[in-house]
C-alpha cells in the first residue's frame, strides 16, 4: 500500500491540527485534524478492498521466429457479485506496459485486450502479470496488486534454409550411402512385436523365452550424428551494436538453421553451449516442466563470462564422443580457441567451424580445420554447400 503525496500532506496536516488543538485547547482545530485523519483511514480501507478478478491469457503463437508476428490476448473477468471494479490496470509486456480498461467493470462481466508482442529481438519475452491499482475517490491512497501469472513468448532465431546435410561416416566399398528404413545389420535392442513388423526380424529364441514375439531393432550406422557447439562466451563476441552482440545473434541463427535442417532430414542432432547452464521451462505455477527443446534453448541463450569453458567443453566432447560431425560456431574472439577444437579431429571425422562478424578472414588451414567466415546467418547458409567437406 502506498500513500500518495496528497495523502501524506493530509496526514501531516491531521497530526499538526490535532497537536495544536489539544495543546492550545482549540476544539475547531481538533475537529479538523480528526476529520483529516478519518479521511486518510477511510481511504486506506477503500484501497485495501481486494476485487475478485480472474485473468486468463492466450499467446498466438507462443513460439515464433525473430521478426514474425505474435500477439497476446488478455481477458479480465470480475467474478465478484456485489460491486463494480473501478480500477486502473496495466499489463507488462517485456520492457513496456499496456493499459487495460477495467474501469466500472460490472460483476460477471469481462473485458478483453489484444496487443502485439515485440519480436524484433531473439529472446524470451515475459508477458505479465497484470498489475491492478486500486485508489480511493480522494486520491489519498493507492494499492497495487499483481493478478495472474506471467506467460513467456519464445522468440527463436531466424532459420535460413539449408539445402544439404552431412553424410554419415559409414559407407559401402563402392562409395554408396544406403538409407535403411529399419536400421542396418548392427544390432541395437529388442522390442515387442507390433502389427506391420516383418516376421524375418522376429528373434525367435527370445520370443520363446518371454512368451511373446520380440523384434530385433537395429541401428543405421551410416546415419551421421551431428553435434552443434555454440560458443556463448562474452570473450568470443566482443563487439556490440546498441548493446547487442550481433555476431552471437548470427551464430544462433546458424545453429537454428542446422538443427532444423537435421530434424527435417530425420538426422540425430545435439545442441551444446560452451558455457552451458541448465535450462528448463517454468510453468505458471512456478514449477519446472522439463528440459527445453533446441530452438527454445537458443531463444534463451545468453552470453557468459566463463573464459575457460572451451577447454572443458572440448574435453567432454573428446571423452563422450557424442557424434561424428562437429560444427563449432563462434565469434571473432573465439578464433584463439580453435586449437582446442582442432584437437577433436581424431574423435570426430568431420569438424567445421563457423566464425561470425570477424573483420579479417581466418587464415586458411588454421588448426587443420574447415573454417567458414560469415557476416551473418544468411551468408553462412549460402556458403554451407560450397565449403562442406564431410
Amino acid at each position: 500500500m502506498g500513500i500518495t503525496a496528497r495523502g501524506v500532506g493530509l496526514l501531516v496536516a491531521a497530526v499538526v491540527l490535532l497537536g495544536v488543538g489539544f495543546r492550545f485547547a482549540y476544539p475547531e482545530l481538533t475537529l479538523l485534524g480528526a476529520a483529516a485523519g478519518a479521511a486518510v483511514g477511510y481511504a486506506a480501507l477503500v484501497a485495501a478492498w481486494r476485487p475478485r478478478l480472474t485473468v486468463t491469457r492466450r499467446a498466438d503463437p507462443d513460439r515464433v521466429a525473430r521478426g514474425e508476428p505474435a500477439s497476446m490476448t488478455l481477458t479480465v473477468r470480475n467474478t465478484g457479485r456485489l460491486r463494480s471494479a473501478n480500477l486502473l490496470a496495466e499489463d507488462r509486456c517485456g520492457e513496456r506496459t499496456v493499459p487495460v480498461p477495467v474501469l466500472r467493470l460490472r460483476p460477471g462481466r469481462d473485458t478483453e485486450v489484444r496487443y502485439d508482442v515485440p519480436t524484433d529481438r531473439r529472446g524470451v519475452v515475459p508477458v505479465g502479470p497484470l498489475r491492478v491499482t486500486r485508489r480511493d475517490p480522494l486520491g489519498l491512497v493507492a494499492l497495487a496488486r499483481p493478478y495472474g501469472a506471467a506467460v513467456p513468448v519464445w522468440v527463436h532465431p531466424r532459420i535460413h534454409p539449408l539445402t544439404a546435410v552431412p553424410r554419415g561416416a559409414g559407407r559401402s566399398l563402392d562409395g554408396r550411402v544406403d538409407g535403411v528404413p529399419h536400421g542396418s545389420i548392427t544390432f541395437d535392442s529388442l522390442r515387442e512385436y507390433v502389427v506391420g513388423d516383418e516376421l524375418r526380424r522376429v528373434h525367435w529364441r527370445t520370443s520363446a523365452r518371454v512368451g511373446e514375439l520380440m523384434v530385433r531393432e537395429n541401428v543405421d550406422t551410416s546415419l551421421p550424428h551431428l553435434v552443434v557447439l555454440l560458443d556463448n562466451r562474452t570473450a568470443a563476441h566482443p563487439q556490440r551494436v546498441g548493446g547487442v552482440a550481433e555476431s552471437f545473434e548470427s551464430a544462433c541463427e546458424a545453429a537454428a538453421s542446422i538443427v532444423t535442417a537435421a530434424h527435417r532430414a530425420d538426422l540425430p542432432v545435439l545442441l551444446l553451449l560452451v558455457a552451458a547452464k541448465p535450462a528448463q521451462v517454468t510453468t505458471p505455477d512456478g514449477e519446472a516442466d522439463g528440459p527445453l527443446g533446441p530452438l527454445d534453448r537458443l531463444a534463451a541463450a545468453d552470453l557468459s563470462a566463463d573464459g575457460d569453458a572451451v577447454r572443458a567443453a572440448t574435453t567432454r566432447l573428446r571423452q563422450d564422443r557424442l557424434g561424428d560431425t562437429l560444427i563449432f560456431l563462434t565469434g571473432p574472439g573465439g578464433r584463439d580457441e580453435l586449437g582446442h577444437v582442432g584437437a577433436l579431429r581424431g574423435a570426430y571425422p568431420s569438424v567445421v567451424v563457423g566464425v561470425f562478424g570477424a573483420a579479417e578472414p581466418t587464415p586458411p588451414g588454421t588448426a587443420g580445420l574447415v573454417v567458414v567466415d560469415a557476416a551473418d546467418g544468411a551468408q553462412f547458409a549460402a556458403e554451407w554447400d560450397g565449403v562442406r567437406r564431410w
